[in-house]
């Protein structure tokens, strides 16, 4: 299994070293982060909004160390939602964030964290969109829901990220499949211990099954983030089964996956979402797409080999 090959790499400075020196790597990062600065990825903003499309935009990074760097995080965040504002792409775009962007594991990272984003959700409130807060590994998200459940008494409409081969996710998912409540389900991107996440491709599928059904079924707002056909085509049917209309709940994709996939879920009336990265640290992000799909790993194999 290569997954959790590529996902221990993830956290090495030699292997992040190899792969940005590599010469395909330009090419394959290119395909997954949409630019490294706002300027860059407005532009891909506006062309989403145009295609009836809607994004969710992610300032990549997670390696924080200092206050310093988180409080840079925060910062980046507030100016790409003055961008939006400008823009007037309030309503087209939302924000996700990881906390550990904002300090949740340095010293007092809990309160440190809340106190980095809640300027950036008050901020994007004012604009008329809002932030999903991304889960990561299993030791952060007693922390990720506190701060999740804090943000919503003033802003409602704060989103989070429950992961379908996490054990817990389906109790999760009933607590927050509340009315109001936005919740993204995926399948999960990080590499976790047999004792709190299934292992096996096929469980953590029929896990994200029950979740989808326990999230249509609820009072909120379901985020289907998935790219297999066959995960949407069932998501479909529960939303059907559900009586939900097709814009009470949505999908999303990864900005350059399945982009076909994209425009055609678009066409049939859903609302269709592309989360989309950007950022110069972009190497933890990269290495998690290698890891989920096979077919990613080919191609960057490809392009090392043919030197882009």
């Amino acid at each position: 299994m290569l997954g959790p090959v590529i996902l221990a790499a993830s956290r090495s400075d030699k292997m992040r070293r190899f792969v940005s020196a590599a010469p395909g790597t330009k090419q394959v990062v290119d395909r997954f982060i949409a630019g490294e600065t706002v300027d860059q990825v407005v532009p891909i903003v506006e062309d989403a909004a145009d295609k009836g499309l809607e994004v969710t935009l992610d300032v990549v990074g997670e390696d924080i160390t200092t206050p310093a760097q988180a409080e840079a995080a925060r910062d980046a965040y507030l100016e790409l939602v003055k961008r939006l504002k400008d823009l007037g792409l309030g309503t087209r775009a939302e924000m996700s964030v990881k906390l550990s962007m904002f300090g949740q594991a340095l010293e007092g990272g809990h309160e440190l964290a809340l106190a980095n984003v809640r300027p950036v959700v008050e901020a994007a409130a004012a604009i008329g969109t809002t932030v999903t807060l991304d889960a990561e590994d299993h030791t952060t998200l007693d922390s990720m829901f506190a701060i999740h459940e804090e943000l919503r008494k003033d802003f409602p409409e704060t989103g989070c990220v429950i992961q379908s081969y996490l054990f817990r996710t389906e109790d999760d998912a009933r607590r927050l499949a509340a009315a109001g409540s936005r919740v993204r389900i995926v399948k999960g991107a990080y590499k976790e211990p047999a004792s709190v996440a299934y292992q096996d491709k096929a469980e953590i599928d029929k896990a994200y099954v029950r979740i989808t059904r326990i999230l249509m079924e609820g009072e909120g707002y379901p985020m289907i983030g998935s790219h297999d056909p066959r995960l949407i085509a069932i998501a479909q049917e529960l939303g059907r089964q559900a009586g939900r209309k097709l814009d009470e709940y949505e999908f999303q994709m990864l900005y350059g996956i399945r982009s076909d996939e994209h425009i055609r879920l678009a066409a049939e009336g859903h609302r269709m979402r592309v989360y989309t990265a950007y950022g110069t640290d972009w190497y933890g992000y990269f290495m998690r797409r290698l890891a989920e799909k096979p077919a990613n790993l080919l191609f960057f194999g490809r392009s090392i080999l043919t030197k882009g």
